[in-house]
């Protein structure tokens, strides 16, 4: 049983700084793509940033250059550091990993297997 664990989140004004970082228990692996969804007061939850095994990342255009994704394989942690927030970024971040064939540590064709975290709330407001 794989178990993903957030934190991290809470209250910053705009343009602060916010780390937010998720342990994940079970088995996770390198073959397991790891990243960070959110999910905006009334919208629905898309992905901000993914991250392989080989360390390729991939950022939705909206924090591409603020936000760094990062992965510590050993201790089966992945890490979003958020500058410049802005209002816009606030929402429920929910940690994710997922993998699928070739089973390697690059991006899977197809997803087979997913776990979600329970979410950490990030608020950007003055």
């Amino acid at each position: 049983q794989v178990q993903l664990v957030e934190s991290g989140g809470g209250l910053v004004q705009p343009g602060g700084s916010l780390r937010l970082s998720c342990a994940a228990s079970g088995s996770i692996t390198s073959i397991y793509v790891m990243g960070w969804y959110r999910q905006a007061p009334g919208k629905q939850r898309d992905v901000v940033a993914g991250i392989t095994g080989g360390g390729d990342t991939t950022y939705v255009d909206s924090v591409q250059g603020r936000f760094t994704i990062s992965r510590d394989n050993a201790r089966n942690t992945v890490y979003l550091q958020m500058n410049s927030l802005k209002p816009e970024d606030t929402g429920v971040y929910y940690c994710y990993a997922a993998r699928g064939p070739p089973y390697g540590d690059s991006w899977p064709d197809k997803i087979e297997d997913e776990y979600w975290g329970q979410g950490t709330p990030v608020t950007v407001s003055s």
